[in-house]
């Protein structure tokens, strides 16, 4: 029995130390990438001539696209992992609009007062109508996604709608329906990859519809792993109408209840958002080489929904959270097939 349980111990190390090794040498070879592009704006090296174009990480400045890449590695790694296999031409633009959206969805988490959310709200809404003025506003984000802008035409109806679906959020807290939230996600997720294919220099009927379900599924999976942390700030976002079909009162989900009947109603969502998955791995085989690169996050977004499957769709229990070792290999197998 000492000899088994050795040799079990033995091989689960190894597991690890070849998780961890995954990570490592997924990240050096996406940083050899990505050195010629951290410390300029732009990615040329003339460009670094202009003073806006360098604000340094020194003192209380920092290189805009080194902000950009910070603030996605830090609220939204798995993209962080996705964006890093983008080519050089867009990379750095792709970080501006993923941080981008980060500021929104931060605008939610750090004000409890409507109103204050609406004025931040409504400083970006008028600093995206400074980028197609040539206004350039003095915040890394801002002038980042200026560069972004300018070199790729960015369409200001997509930056507009990421904008209006968190005022939509702050206004109206929760949704009644379904179709609500499927609204939202695609509002506030499948706009941003419409965005990241603009950026790519993607003009494709197929690449845009299969977006469109990509941001769906991925935005009601963010709702559902958000419902945890949503909860400690006794706030709700899962569907009214699911709620009272399921028999789930708000103090279940404020609680932490982990009982079936919130496990069907997760499933519901759960089996919702996978459709929407499946049939943008599906539409994946008609869109450019150069489109599925930018679809790399269904990768991430399939893994989430089979630990969801593992813990019996329970959105509390601590193992739907736990983050895989194995993704920067995965993401990096399904760019080298070229198949989600």
């Amino acid at each position: 029995l000492y000899h088994v349980l050795l040799f079990t111990l033995s091989k689960l190390d190894f597991k690890m130390q070849l998780e961890r090794m995954s990570v490592h040498l997924f990240k050096r070879f996406c940083t050899r990438r990505s050195m010629g592009h951290i410390f300029c704006v732009s990615g040329t090296a003339n460009e670094t001539d202009n003073p806006a174009c360098r604000l340094m990480s020194t003192g209380k400045h920092m290189d805009p696209l080194q902000y950009c890449m910070d603030s996605v590695r830090k609220y939204d790694y798995e993209n962080f992992l996705s964006s890093l296999l983008l080519p050089d031409e867009c990379r750095g633009d792709v970080f501006a609009i993923r941080a981008f959206n980060i500021e929104l969805a931060q605008i939610g988490l750090i004000t409890r007062e409507p109103l204050a959310g609406m004025m931040r709200l409504e400083f970006w809404r008028e600093t995206v109508s400074s980028l197609y003025e040539d206004r350039t506003v003095q915040q890394p984000v801002a002038l980042r996604l200026h560069r972004a802008v300018k070199q790729h035409k960015l369409n200001k109806q997509w930056l507009r709608r990421l904008i209006d679906s968190r005022e939509q959020l702050i206004n109206k807290a929760g949704f009644d329906t379904t179709e609500e939230l499927e609204l939202y996600a695609e509002a506030s997720n499948a706009s941003l990859y419409y965005l990241i294919l603009q950026a790519a220099g993607i003009k494709s009927v197929d690449a845009d519809h299969c977006a469109s379900h990509l941001g769906k599924g991925e935005g009601l999976l963010k709702v559902l792993r958000g419902v945890p942390f949503m909860a400690s700030r006794k706030q709700l976002m899962l569907p009214r109408q699911l709620m009272v079909e399921h028999g789930v009162s708000e103090e279940d989900v404020l609680r932490g209840c982990r009982e079936q009947k919130l496990k069907d109603l997760v499933f519901d969502v759960a089996s919702l958002a996978n459709q929407h998955i499946q049939h943008s791995c599906e539409l994946s085989a008609k869109v450019p080489d150069a489109a599925k690169v930018c679809l790399l996050p269904a990768v991430a977004a399939k893994l989430a929904l089979a630990r969801l499957q593992r813990a019996d769709f329970d959105i509390f229990d601590p193992r739907v959270s736990v983050r895989s070792n194995w993704l920067p290999i995965q993401l990096w197998w399904a760019k080298f097939r070229r198949r989600l």
